[in-house]
This record gives C-alpha cells, structure tokens and sequence, in this order.
C-alpha cells in the first residue's frame, strides 16, 4: 500500500526528512507567532472566532468568520456586538449589548470630593438577535458581564469562511486526515 512512499523515504535519507520535519515546524511557529501578534495588536485573546449557532441572525449566520478588537479606553455602547466568555463555559458566545450600566469603583464616600476622576466599571447585558430573551440563563450566576468577560468587538466578518472549522469540530476525523495529509506532504515534498 506504501511501498513505494518507503522506498521514497529510504532513498531520501535521515538527513532530508529531519530537515522537512524542521520545515514543518517552522511553518507552525510561524502560524502561532502571527496568532499571538494580532492578538497583542487587537488588545484582544481571540482575534477571530467563528459564529456556532443561529442566535445573531440575521446578522452573522452560523459559519460566519469574526474579526474582534477590545480596545482598552474604548467603552461599550448599547448596539455594539460583542464576544464574551463566562468563566467554566468553553464556548465564547457572539450577542449584541442592549444595556450598559456605569458603577463607580474607588471607594468615594458620600459627599466627599474627589480631586480625581472617579474610575468607572461598566456593566454590560446582552441578548442574540434572534434570541427572545436576554442573556442572563447564560451568565451562571452573573447579573450582568464585566470587562474582563469580554473578549472583543466585532469589527468585521466574512461570511460562511467558518465552515471549515465547523466541519473539522463535528467530524474529528476529518482533522485527523487533514493533519495527516498536511504531515505526509510536508514530508516527502522534494523542494
């Protein structure tokens, strides 16, 4: 079945194939290191996500590829959509803000002035689109998100370019095959 694939690899030599393998690895580390720059460059932990479910509709459709921003001075408005994460949850969930509430943090009593600005946290509820309700079943035990659950704005978005991502997280096989294919290729190419 693969006789002629060993041959190949017996005639290429140790040598060659631990040079491929370094190539792979290469391109590797080099995909990981452009992940990790656009997240430092978006302020964000996720640059893009994909849409996994129908909630954003007509908006965003299942499939759909994000590109997410978190800029750090920027607040959140109601109408922004945005990508969150709840702690213990695996799954970042792409809603849209329908209300934000400012509480003052800083320990301020009352009637006390403040040579400085109070600092403000915000508090932020979302609801999906095509949802009926608001988000708070989803926020275990939150009353509402905090910045720190907030993974980014979307920015922008390519439509059904997910789909990829979905495939491969339905069928694990298929990532499997593509994986081994990529390996397999990147093995016995002879440039």
């Amino acid at each position: 079945m693969f006789a002629e694939e060993i041959r190949t690899f017996r005639r290429l030599g140790v040598r060659y194939v631990l040079l491929q393998i370094l190539n792979f690895a290469s391109v590797l580390a080099s995909g990981l290191m452009m992940w990790k720059g656009l997240g430092l460059i978006t302020n964000t932990e996720s640059p893009i996500v994909v849409v996994l479910s129908g909630s954003m509709e007509p908006a965003f459709y299942r499939g759909d590829l994000l590109f997410l921003t978190n800029p750090p001075n920027q607040r959140y408005v109601n109408g922004d959509i945005t990508v969150y994460k709840i702690p213990g949850a695996d799954i970042p969930i792409v809603h849209r803000v329908l209300e934000t509430h400012d509480v003052a943090v800083g320990g301020k009593k009352r009637g006390a002035v403040s040579a400085a600005p109070v600092a403000r946290k915000q508090l932020l509820l979302t609801k999906g689109d095509n949802n009926n309700i608001d988000d708070l079943e989803l926020y275990q035990g939150l009353e509402y998100l905090e910045r720190k659950h907030i993974v980014g704005k979307v920015r922008g978005f390519l439509p059904y370019v997910g789909y990829v991502t979905i495939a491969m997280n339905d069928f694990p096989q298929l990532k499997y095959a593509l994986l081994g294919g990529l390996g397999l290729l990147a093995l016995f190419q002879r440039e």
